[in-house]
């Protein structure tokens, strides 16, 4: 029995005593631990066991590395599709699908709760689908392609698409470090509890508070008198970006159905990365400064009033009027 599931062992001569060790890198599928036999004792004596993962690392590593280039081949062939369309913009429709797609395929291959794995991919895929839909529908009523990929190309100048193609691999990064949460949430083996509970209640209020915020903003635009009006209604008056903060809370969901597994506290980065790039890098930053520019000293008012990311009652200032809908 020892040789076979441990494999070859190594022997070791110290003096009067010979040690025989097996490493056991991938002894099981449960656990990692090595086996010392003293022969002057003639007894066997194992070492107490580290239980960690239930897959073995490798096999961790290889289906993380996987599901890597599966993400950069997606990438690349929307590549494909902006060269095609001339319009760079395209790739924001399909980053959510891209996640979910890979975040189902790490599920699919680990052996964690299958409750919560299944659980986690109907969640992630409806998020996908209904964030894939509205960038569709948003793409489709622009004319003209996204200033903040046009910028790039005007910047980039000849080398503009190869650029572009790097660009791309970096968003193919990037979505793949949010699916890592799903290959997290396949290892836990914990039967389902109450953070998994707390979980389904996170992903309802946040998908819900995001298609209303998107709804309510859709609304708004649609009145040819809002054209150059702040939009303060609803989640609105709250928040200038009540859709942004519910995106945010969304990626809370994968962090509680992963939280007792092993090293689950790092999916914790997911969201905290989230807020940052939200907060300072793709979102906020642009979107308000397109803002200023079409509406000007209403819209830096409405900053001066209104939280910008969580949602906060509004304080009261004399400027709160020039923002007003009326």
């Amino acid at each position: 029995m020892f040789s076979s599931r441990l494999g070859k062992v190594i022997q070791i001569s110290a003096g009067r005593k010979t040690v025989h060790f097996c490493p056991a890198i991938l002894l099981s599928k449960r656990t990692l631990c090595g086996y010392f036999r003293d022969s002057s004792r003639d007894s066997l004596q194992a070492a107490q066991p580290i239980h960690f993962f239930r897959e073995p690392i490798l096999n961790i590593v290889a289906l993380a590395g996987s599901g890597l280039l599966i993400m950069l081949g997606l990438f690349t062939i929307y590549w494909l599709i902006q060269l095609k369309l001339g319009d760079s913009g395209i790739v924001d429709v399909f980053w959510g699908a891209s996640v979910a797609l890979v975040g189902a395929y790490f599920c699919a291959s680990t052996s964690g709760n299958l409750n919560r794995r299944l659980v986690a991919v109907i969640l992630m895929s409806v998020w996908a689908i209904r964030l894939g839909c509205y960038l569709w529908q948003r793409w489709k009523s622009h004319n003209e392609e996204d200033p903040r990929y046009t910028s790039l190309k005007q910047k980039w100048g000849r080398r503009a698409q190869l650029r572009m193609l790097r660009f791309y691999q970096m968003q193919a990064a990037g979505a793949f470090l949010f699916a890592l949460t799903m290959l997290v949430v396949g290892l836990n083996t914990k039967p389902w509890g109450w953070l998994d509970s707390a979980a389904v209640v996170v992903w309802v209020i946040s998908i819900l508070g995001e298609a209303i915020s998107d709804l309510q903003l859709h609304r708004f635009r649609q009145e040819p008198q809002n054209k150059t009006e702040v939009c303060q209604v609803g989640f609105w008056k709250y928040s200038r970006h009540p859709n942004y903060f519910f995106e945010w809370l969304h990626w809370w969901t994968y962090a509680l159905l992963a939280l007792q597994a092993p090293l689950g506290w790092l999916t914790i980065l997911a969201p905290v990365a989230m807020w940052f790039f939200l907060n300072r890098v793709t979102g906020i930053p642009h979107t308000e400064t397109q803002a200023i520019k079409s509406r000007g000293d209403k819209y830096r008012a409405y900053q001066q009033t209104t939280s910008a990311f969580f949602p906060w009652f509004p304080k009261q200032s004399p400027l709160q009027n020039g923002v007003s809908n009326d």
